[in-house]
């Protein structure tokens, strides 16, 4: 049985900062593309960063470049999201994603894996 849980968000002024932590299970998490993915009120749900199985690549969305850092633990089934310098604008159900297959990708689609979801709320 596959399962991927986040943990690690909250309420937090701007400024601010959260690690998120998604441990995965159920899938060989060191041969899977994982990814974070954000969705706020209203919105549809968009992809925040991704990353490869042996962490050689990643990808930013230009909002979140230079503040946001994705890094994984093969080791512990574990991938992360630190967060700096938080945003009102950053406010969303964060998700983690896995593929089940190497590479980076962008679609909702593209990942057969999904948490269910951590909030994360910044005050301005």
């Amino acid at each position: 049985q596959v399962q991927l849980v986040e943990s690690g968000g909250g309420l937090v002024q701007a400024g601010g900062s959260l690690r998120l932590s998604c441990a995965a299970s159920g899938f060989t998490f060191s041969n899977s593309g994982m990814a974070w993915f954000r969705q706020a009120p209203g919105k549809e749900r968009a992809l925040v960063t991704a990353i490869t199985s042996a962490s050689r690549t990643t990808y930013y969305a230009e909002s979140v470049k230079g503040r946001f850092t994705i890094s994984r633990d093969n080791a512990k089934n574990t991938v992360y999201l630190q967060m700096n310098s938080l945003k009102p604008e950053d406010t969303a159900v964060y998700y983690c994603a896995g593929a089940g297959s190497n590479g980076l990708w962008a679609r909702v689609s593209d990942y057969a894996y999904w948490g269910q979801g951590t909030q994360v709320t910044v005050s301005s």
